[in-house]
């Protein structure tokens, strides 16, 4: 790409010509100050931090969207600039709720940090404040408009990458809030539960609803028997909240963590994944081979299920009928497990830590329940785990490294692959071609479905079929992707999907990544290195070989989709309707989904 030379506080540079000032800046390490800033998804110099003096203008520019020219000369670091940069930020804390000290952001919020390194010592700017309520509405996101900085990422993340759209600004000058249409609760809109939102937020107005207190209660309960679940995910990015680098594996510390918290067991999710590809890979064949329902999607994120019900009902009949792994795990646990060791299952507490904020949401589903149990009580993120280990002054960086308790904690390469986008697909087809072809296959890596594209094709052959397969992840691809086939300009035999952006490793719930670093940093590629390093690591990579997987089907579920298995490990859906309107067309009430 041609190249154009420009001067950035007396330094002579040349960067490519479609590059902003900002961009050219932090090249040569100029750290420009950005607020509202998310690279590729929010560039609308909307906070104003990032301003910049340009020789031969009149006022002061916006670094984030101002492109470089031949000959342009800047200065980051004058007097007027640094002044104008403290008063608005100055303008931005005097109506923003200041009790960071009780904030879930605290030492990690761009604006905390902001105010530390521009020296902002108190507020002259007193007057009003914007006065809302906590919404409290969603089982999985808690909304506070009075931490809000009106930046407008999660606006941007919500339309633009998941295209979901359920918040935008409303009402205008001091009286603008973001938030859903018509001030309803974000419980009672059709949101999914992503938590992309949350992801984005540069401070407190978004977070997770915290199930911390509820988990401590039951561990301190004599007659409950507390057993503990972790995602694949997790141990990707946990690290990070110990001050570890981006996609650190962690494993055998987090379980280390998790004895050491006073949970009773600790079983491992990647169990619950070996299952699911059973489950999945069986009810695939079955599909093809007796013109079952084409594409089959895949069911494990509960933000793509959710999109799906609300957005896309007619693919419903498409999705695998299996549950979410944790969710698997959940109920075998319940009723494998409790009766292997003779325990009542009402005083069993099945805690899953999930990357995801639907998971949340996904937990207190009626579909997901056996004999009149919920198949898993409690959802932590992996925030909240941090927060609990930090709580019980665990040092984490120092435990030994520890394994998950048999049986449940047996899994295999493909199981820990499930948190990364192609994943799940990866895993299903290591089983169903060996299935298939009854050969062992000579490679097992699938990479022509691993990577961080939004869509990804493949034709993979099992003995005489060709099967065509697609992953897409966030769903503003599966949009793309469902619109694609209903045009009838694709056609596949089995799609992944996963709700947020490069799967798992990016969800809603995983430690928080600055705009900075995500500007510098390839969070999905680092975390995604982890899990197939794990994978790589494993003595036994593909799920039917599990030995504990044989064991269970053998002593309990007879074979994959057995009578047993249905009723278990496979549920159904539902259509969700969106926003109903009246004979004259006139808003009414958006569906509420949520207990």
């Amino acid at each position: 790409m041609k190249k154009v030379t420009i001067t950035i506080d007396n330094q002579v540079i040349q960067v490519p010509e479609n590059y902003t000032v900002l961009e050219a800046a932090r090249s040569i390490g100029i750290d420009i100050p950005t607020l509202c800033y998310l690279k590729e998804i929010n560039e609308v110099a909307a906070c104003r931090m990032c301003l910049v003096e340009v020789e031969g203008a009149r006022n002061l520019q916006t670094s984030c969207v101002l492109p470089v020219r031949e000959g342009m000369v800047v200065r980051t670091n004058t007097k007027k600039v640094r002044e104008a940069r403290k008063a608005t930020l100055e303008l931005l804390l005097s109506n923003h709720n200041r009790e960071c000290l009780t904030c879930t952001r605290n030492g990690n919020c761009e604006l905390q940090t902001l105010a530390d390194e521009l020296g902002v010592k108190d507020i002259p700017f007193e007057g009003e404040k914007t006065v809302a309520p906590v919404d409290t509405s969603s089982p999985s996101i808690v909304r506070d408009p009075q931490k809000c900085i009106l930046c407008g990422r999660c606006v941007s993340v919500c339309q633009n990458v998941q295209t979901v759209g359920v918040l935008d600004f409303t009402n205008r000058g001091f009286k603008t809030v973001v938030g859903p249409a018509f001030d309803k609760g974000i419980g009672n809109v059709p949101c999914i539960n992503c938590g992309q939102c949350i992801a984005v937020c540069p401070v407190g107005a978004l977070r997770e609803k915290e199930s911390i207190d509820y988990v401590w209660e039951a561990i301190d309960d004599p007659n409950k028997h507390v057993v503990v679940q972790t995602a694949p995910a997790v141990r990707a990015a946990l690290g990070e909240e110990f001050g570890l680098p981006m996609g650190t594996r962690v494993t055998g510390k987090m379980v280390a963590a998790l004895r050491r918290l006073g949970f009773d067991k600790v079983f491992d999710t990647d169990f619950g994944a070996d299952l699911t590809i059973m489950e999945e890979g069986y009810e695939l064949l079955h599909r093809l081979k007796n013109g079952g329902k084409l594409p089959m999607i895949t069911s494990c994120s509960p933000g793509w299920v959710k999109f799906c019900e609300h957005y896309y009902p007619e693919f419903l009949d498409n999705l695998s009928t299996c549950k979410s792994p944790h969710e698997m795990l959940g109920a075998i646990i319940k009723s494998y497990y409790a009766e292997k060791n003779n325990i009542d299952p009402k005083d069993i507490v099945v805690v899953s830590i999930m990357p995801c904020t639907a998971k949340k949401y996904e937990s207190q589903r009626e579909e997901l329940s056996h004999a009149g149990y919920q198949d898993v009580d409690y959802v932590l993120t992996t925030r909240e785990l941090a927060k609990m280990i930090k709580e019980a002054r665990i040092d984490f960086v120092n435990l030994p490294n520890e394994d998950f308790d048999e049986v449940l904690g047996e899994s295999t390469g493909a199981g820990v692959i499930f948190g990364a986008t192609g994943g799940v697909m990866e895993a299903a087809l290591r089983t169903v071609a060996e299935v298939v072809t009854g050969k062992e296959l000579e490679n097992i890596d699938f990479e022509q479905v691993r990577g961080t594209e939004g869509i990804k094709e493949a034709e993979v052959k099992l003995g005489d079929l060709a099967v065509k397969v697609a992953v897409a992840h966030g769903t503003g691809n599966a949009r793309k992707l469902l619109e694609q086939i209903k045009s009838g300009e694709k056609e596949y035999h089995f799609i992944e999907i996963m709700a947020c952006p490069g799967g798992c490793v990016t969800g809603g719930g995983q430690p928080h990544v600055s705009a900075k670093d995500r500007m510098t940093k390839d969070i999905m590629k680092e975390r995604a290195k982890a899990l197939y390093d794990e994978d790589k690591a494993k003595e036994i990579r593909k799920s039917h070989e599990n030995p504990m997987i044989k064991k269970i089907y053998k002593e309990f579920l007879g074979e994959p989709n057995s009578h047993k298995a249905h009723e278990l490990l496979h549920t159904h859906y539902v259509e969700r309707k969106n926003y109903p309107v009246d004979e004259e067309n006139k808003y009414k009430e958006y569906f509420c989904d949520c207990k």
